[in-house]
């Protein structure tokens, strides 16, 4: 098969246009998405007040961030071949009514361990909602429609990455940081119940059966071997752990930096992540425009450029509103880069979408959580504003090997 990102394979040609898919389907699943991506950045604002709690370090709350990311990335490897075998959007209902049960657990946890086990669970969880969803879009949506489809779909993300550190801090200012699960478990229920009502509207899905013969563990392996076997693929899933690594090892203490640098409020402290997600809604509204003007390789390359220089400035320049306006751009940036990265996953690998984008899934949340427990561990020796620049100065170099590797790219055969 070639390995050209931009090679279409022959039943592209067979899929329905843009508009013959329910837009309910979309909004439905964005809907979910919303609720997994709050739920990772939830707790970033709240640190200080759950190291106050338990007596801990800031260093040692942090994990709850990191707990969440390692047990999402992992199940990747088993909800993309679930997916394929069972019915993505049937999986993603599934996953959306567990994490409403684990987010009510995150709310009652009565110490730091428990927390943890329940934040762990809640990413196992949630694990399914946004990669195979995109999946999904990818075997409904041919591929020369697919990247605006996907920023659409990419709203309730966006939004979700925003608002989850906008309701850490609001419930942690206010109601007592516990109260943010709550609400997250809400919405997962209502996103179950939306999903289990469209499914039966919705094209037949084409199943995948395991292997015969083979246990469950043979199975994930050759699904990985047979994406990760091609060479297109493994440069897409070493950039996507890279920039998760460099990226959210940053981000993660954005939130605190500008609490305890300038003294703003928690609530104030987590609408920085508001902006990232307005500049990540600005991409979405403009993604038609920007793929048009720019392509792939350009979108990458600038992407990266405006991210890395945000972080940079957030943790070089001491500015009490600088990081609002940079956090804006910063949004805008990753999902210039971190968009074009995700319509290559939906192409790595057509017959067996649901695990290779959820072996993409794997890689970028692995990342992250290895990405935390370095930045975690380098307070120890730097101050956050400069773990805070290291980052950004390791994701521009990053989007931008990628966006020379994308430019350079020719098809194998």
């Amino acid at each position: 098969m070639d390995d050209d990102p931009a090679a279409q394979p022959l039943a592209d040609a067979t899929l329905p246009g843009p508009s013959a898919v329910p837009i309910a389907a979309i909004f439905a699943l964005s809907f979910a998405a919303f609720a997994s991506a709050a739920s990772l950045r939830v707790t970033d604002p709240s640190l200080t007040r759950i190291a106050d709690e338990y007596a801990v370090t800031l260093a040692v709350a942090s994990y709850v961030i990191t707990s969440y990311a390692l047990a999402y990335g992992v199940l990747q490897i088993v909800f993309g071949p679930a997916g394929d075998r069972f019915g993505k959007v049937r999986v993603v209902a599934w996953a959306c009514a567990a994490s409403a049960v684990t987010a009510l657990m995150c709310a009652a946890a009565p110490n730091l361990v428990l927390l943890l086990v329940a934040r762990a669970l809640s990413g196992a969880a949630a694990a399914a909602v946004i990669p195979l969803s995109m999946a999904w879009i990818g075997d409904v949506i041919p591929y020369q429609h697919r990247q605006p489809v996907l920023a659409r779909f990419l709203t309730g993300q966006i939004l979700g990455v925003a608002s989850g550190g906008l309701l850490g801090g609001l419930a942690a200012d206010y109601v007592g940081w516990r109260m943010a699960f709550l609400f997250l478990a809400a919405w997962f229920a209502a996103a179950c119940f939306m999903l289990s009502r469209l499914m039966p509207k919705l094209p037949a899905p084409v199943l995948v059966a395991p292997r015969a013969g083979d246990s469950v563990l043979a199975n994930l392996a050759t699904n990985a071997r047979e994406v990760a076997g091609r060479p297109w693929p493994r440069v897409i899933l070493s950039i996507v752990f890279l920039e998760g690594m460099t990226l959210f090892g940053a981000f993660a203490f954005v939130a605190t930096h500008v609490h305890t640098q300038y003294g703003m409020s928690l609530t104030l402290a987590g609408s920085v992540a508001l902006m990232f997600g307005l500049g990540g809604l600005s991409f979405a509204l403009a993604s038609r425009w920007l793929v048009r003007r720019l392509g792939e390789a350009g979108m990458a390359a600038w992407g990266a450029v405006l991210l890395g220089l945000s972080f940079l400035s957030v943790g070089l320049i001491g500015s009490r509103w600088l990081p609002m306006a940079a956090m804006l751009v910063a949004g805008l940036g990753f999902y210039m880069l971190h968009n074009t990265l995700q319509v290559q996953a939906t192409q790595m690998a057509p017959e067996r979408r649901g695990a290779a984008v959820s072996l993409f899934a794997f890689c970028y949340f692995v990342g992250q959580s290895v990405g935390v427990a370095l930045a975690g561990f380098l307070l120890h020796y730097a101050s956050m504003g400069a773990v805070i620049a290291l980052g950004g100065a390791g994701v521009m170099l990053v989007g931008l090997r990628f966006a020379l590797l994308r430019a350079r790219w020719r098809p194998s055969t």
